[in-house]
């Protein structure tokens, strides 16, 4: 079965840090571009980070850039997403997806990407 599995997510309070982890199973992700994506109650998913497949390279929103650091381990065949000094509006689910692509992009349409994880729900709150 081709599928992405998040987890780490949880409760933490503000200031805190959490990192998340996004495995790949029945397919490998060498050749896939990662998104980080979240979706905070009432609102639309938004891209948060991306990591690009041929160089690593990586891509942050402004509202996260300087807190989140986004890897890839292609020899686990995970992805993680780093996040420090969290605060209260970084709450919500938290997505991974995967599209066969080059390089990443926070602009790419999610009906683009080819794979989905399930989420893992992140809230920041003292």
């Amino acid at each position: 079965q081709l599928q992405l599995v998040e987890s780490g997510g949880g409760l933490v309070q503000p200031g805190g840090s959490l990192r998340l982890s996004c495995a790949a199973s029945g397919f490998t992700l060498d050749y896939y571009s990662i998104g980080w994506f979240r979706q905070a109650p009432g609102k639309e998913r938004e891209a948060v980070s991306c990591i690009s497949s041929s160089d690593g390279s990586t891509l942050y929103a402004d509202s996260v850039k300087g807190r989140i650091t986004i890897s890839r381990d292609n020899a686990k065949n995970t992805v993680y997403l780093q996040m420090n000094s969290l605060k209260p509006e970084d709450t919500g689910v938290y997505y991974c997806a995967a599209v066969r692509d080059y390089y990443c992009s926070l602009y790419v349409q999610l009906n683009e990407y080819d794979y989905w994880g399930q989420g893992t729900q992140v809230t920041v709150s003292s």
